[in-house]
């Protein structure tokens, strides 16, 4: 029988929030955080569809703009110690890194 490997945290130290049914500093952040990643996905298929050259520049600052928020808001929950990532385990990535090079071959150029 073998152990299952337990994937590795990483996190701040969480600041704490009061427990209550109250909206907190938390809620907020990460409600404007998962705004922010909606925002940038629809502008990014906006880019993709607009046909006036002026319009996609337009689209393509206020994108800017809304994933420089997004990316504040992230961090702001990371070092609050309010959003946990997992390290990725380096089998895994070796193996995903070595799967899409082997797609380089089917390139009609190199």
């Amino acid at each position: 029988m073998h152990s299952q490997h337990q994937p590795q945290k990483i996190q701040n130290p969480e600041v704490p929030i009061a427990k209550s049914p109250h909206v907190n500093d938390r809620d907020l952040v990460n409600d404007m955080l998962t705004l922010e990643k909606y925002m940038t996905s629809s502008y990014n298929v906006a880019l993709d569809e607009a046909s006036n050259y002026d319009l996609y520049q337009m689209i393509f600052s206020i994108f800017r703009e809304t994933q420089d928020c997004q990316r504040k808001f992230f961090n702001l929950m990371f070092m609050q110690g309010w959003y946990t990532l997992e390290a990725a385990d380096q089998q895994k990535i070796s193996q995903t890194y070595e799967k899409f090079s082997n797609y380089t071959n089917q390139f009609p150029y190199h």
